[in-house]
């Protein structure tokens, strides 16, 4: 017979894997995991070791020293990478687990998925060398769609500068965004 602390946490946990539950679990969906700062790479290095998929976007940048330059590969959002699972609960210890992993985000309850394509306008980007910058995340302003280009269908915000237009990609969970010039395309509104 079980103690009724144990029953208890029995209880717990499948009370905890039923609210794990998405619509559809045989799709993968991208999570983000919070990292500590300057181990996003070793983090992923390590979780695709574990065999979990994992993304970490990141840019060339020229950087100076007195002596020289070097481009280096830097990561675009500090202290997060991305997984792409099936079944979040099956590796969810497993993660947390992870040297350099302090928690995966979340709003109070599980991990909260991130939509595909918010997902994919960052790889895309990433992908194509656009270049690009981290900017402070908007909650509003212009939803855009680019036409035509290497980037062509991808949604934006668009942001109006003085002399200069921006549009701006957004990864909600995680309120983090990245700008690229917006000179060079043309835009259809949403």
């Amino acid at each position: 017979m079980q103690s009724p602390q144990i029953s208890n946490l029995t209880a717990l946990q499948k009370d905890r894997s039923a609210s794990w539950k998405m619509p559809c679990e045989s799709e993968s969906q991208w999570f983000a995991i919070h990292t500590r700062a300057k181990h996003e790479k070793k983090v992923a290095f390590e979780l695709e070791r574990r065999g979990v998929s994992t993304f970490v976007p990141s840019v060339a940048q020229v950087r100076q020293w007195s002596d020289r330059k070097k481009v280096l590969e830097c990561v675009l959002f500090s202290c997060y990478a991305f997984i792409r699972t099936d079944s979040p609960p099956r590796i969810h210890q497993s993660v947390l687990q992870t040297p350099g992993v302090l928690r995966w985000v979340a709003f109070g309850g599980p991990p909260a998925a991130i939509p595909n394509a918010q997902m994919e306008a960052v790889k895309r980007i990433v992908e194509t060398r656009v270049g690009c910058t981290v900017y402070p995340f908007l909650k509003t302003g212009q939803r855009v769609r680019i036409r035509g280009g290497c980037l062509e269908g991808l949604e934006c915000i668009l942001l109006s500068e003085p002399g200069d237009r921006k549009l701006i990609v957004s990864i909600e969970n995680i309120e983090r965004s990245i700008c690229i010039s917006a000179s060079d395309y043309v835009l259809q509104p949403i």
